[in-house]
């Protein structure tokens, strides 16, 4: 019993949790239908581990074929990724977004049911608490209500919090993770949205390489350091080790965990220490602010640390550093 469902395994922080769990002795099935990801990331991940994991382009929301996966393996554990997750795409589009980010977790928890799966990760997201002061912690009441990309995230904590409860022996961890980013130091696989990156990283390096003339910095007046936002921003390896650490510990009931590096950095300081960490210069314009977002938000990873004996361990320096050696194996736009 060691075969995973990894939904939306193909993206980004499915991707590089898909290699931590190859390389702990686990079976991988990835589904995803590739809405913003590569199907090339598997002959990678097969790369990085000489492990090749199992793989269906399915859109999770679609309850048949998500069905007939579950038949044909005798899964462990589900964590489940799939979902959209651009919070400014989600205040200009929320009925796609709710649509979307539900279905897909009511039929994972279906499939868990039907199937006797008594084991969910499920990747939730510090946005659900909105405007709490940082440092955020999991105690504090949820406040999603600046974006629907949020409340799309607290709804399926909610959805999952009352699944656990109706069903005896049933395991969910939430983990609610900051701001992922960074790249596998293999340089195989990293942060690759298709079009116009909505996340930090992959903006700045794609500027870097010249791909994009500028970075659109969105807001300089908010009440922080450079008045540029600021975040926990996490590298995506230490993310994916959080999430076999929850898987390895996971006990019955439900387990809720920050996935941050309990400090804040400012998207003006991430600029300047890309610059300095590659040697390349990373233009910026000011924009007004982006609907949804907030000021400050970085975590309290302490429960983390007790309960999961984990912690981030790499540097904002390596996270530049294994962001532009990803970035320079890209061949074109």
């Amino acid at each position: 019993m060691n075969k995973i469902l990894v939904t939306g395994g193909t993206g980004y922080i499915g991707s590089h949790t898909a290699v931590v769990l190859l390389q702990a002795g686990y079976e991988v099935v990835i589904v995803d239908n590739l809405c913003n990801s590569h199907a090339k990331v598997i002959d990678n991940i097969e790369q990085i581990t000489s492990k090749r994991p199992t793989f269906y382009k399915v859109d999770v929301t679609d309850s048949a074929r998500m069905e007939a996966v579950f038949e044909k393996h005798n899964f462990a554990a589900v964590i489940h990724f799939a979902g959209y997750k651009a919070v400014g795409v989600s205040v200009e589009q929320p009925l796609k977004y709710y649509k979307n980010n539900l279905n897909a977790t009511l039929v994972v928890a279906k499939m868990c049911h039907k199937f006797k799966v008594n084991k969910i990760v499920f990747s939730s997201s510090a946005t659900v608490y909105g405007d709490n002061v940082s440092p955020m912690s999991e105690t504090m009441d949820l406040l999603p209500t600046t974006n629907p990309y949020a409340e799309t995230k607290a709804m399926g904590e909610r959805i999952l919090t009352d699944f656990v409860n109706s069903s005896p022996g049933m395991s969910v961890v939430l983990l609610r993770y900051f701001n992922p980013v960074g790249s596998h130091e293999s340089g195989l696989i990293g942060e690759l949205p298709q079009g116009i990156p909505n996340n930090l990283m992959p903006y700045v390096w794609q500027v870097a390489i010249g791909w994009r003339e500028s970075l659109n910095i969105f807001g300089d007046d908010y009440p922080t350091i450079d008045g540029t936002g600021v975040r926990d921003y996490i590298h995506v390896c230490d993310l994916a080790d959080g999430h076999l650490a929850a898987l390895q510990k996971l006990g019955v009931g439900l387990h809720t965990y920050n996935l941050g590096t309990g400090q804040g950095v400012s998207v003006l300081q991430i600029v300047k220490t890309f610059e300095k960490a590659v040697g390349v210069k990373v233009p910026y314009k000011i924009e007004p602010r982006r609907a949804g977002d907030i000021a400050i938000c970085y975590a309290d990873s302490s429960k983390a640390m007790q309960d999961l004996h984990w912690k981030a361990k790499r540097t904002m320096e390596q996270i530049c550093i294994d962001t532009w050696r990803f970035a320079s194996t890209q061949p074109s736009l």
